[in-house]
């Protein structure tokens, strides 16, 4: 026969032991939530239109409370731009995955490749020293810069997250440039009405990597 004492010690360390396995399965669905980071340019800035409206806003709507999308992308940002802030920016917000989106503005204004092959390497270093996934997405350049620079600029990105196995998604899709009302009067940056299939290209991109588990 337990004494009363004994009990209610008993029953204490039985409240404690449900009380852990409600606080488990509460917290259980999130212990996988990631911080995303969005690191780009006019692209990923909703150029043109409300941040709203931009394809980061939209995915992290998508997300919704799972994960944590910060877009910390600026308009006409270069990759040296955005090397010379990005340590900074991976101590303010210490994300799991980094989306890096840069280049684009260093082809138009016909920067070094060198120099934007030497920034997108050092960003993705400082990622992956901060603990961070990488996924680089592949940009390209109006036709006027003809065939064999395009080439060349393009394969920057491919040869990058081959050298150092990253998940890569490419930016540019032909039928944007080729549907009506998919690209704004500069002939440049998607409308508020490509938005959403950018979001949805970039969400099933990360579901089919396995980048949100």
């Amino acid at each position: 026969m337990i004494p009363n004492r004994l009990k209610s010690k008993f029953t204490f360390s039985n409240n404690l032991a449900v009380l852990a396995l409600l606080v488990s399965l509460l917290v259980a669905p999130h212990a996988h939530a990631k911080h995303i980071l969005v690191f780009g340019d006019s692209l990923s800035a909703a150029y043109g239109m409300e941040l709203k409206q931009g394809w980061a806003h939209l995915l992290e709507e998508s997300l919704g409370d799972e994960h944590t999308v910060t877009n910390a992308s600026i308009s006409g940002e270069t990759s040296g731009g955005g090397r010379a802030r990005f340590r900074l920016t991976l101590e303010e917000f210490q994300p799991d995955l980094v989306l890096l989106e840069l280049g684009a503005n260093d082809g138009l204004q016909g920067l070094s490749l060198t120099g934007l092959h030497e920034n997108l390497s050092a960003m993705i270093e400082m990622s992956k020293d901060s603990g961070a996934e990488v996924v680089l997405a592949g940009i390209s350049l109006p036709p006027n810069y003809g065939p064999r620079h395009i080439d060349k600029f393009r394969s920057i990105f491919v040869d990058l997250s081959k050298s150092y196995n990253l998940p890569f998604i490419d930016f540019y899709r032909e039928e944007f440039f080729t549907e009506p009302g998919y690209i704004q009067a500069d002939g440049l940056h998607p409308t508020a009405v490509t938005q959403p299939i950018i979001r949805d290209i970039i969400l099933d991109f990360l579901n089919e990597n396995n980048l949100l588990d």
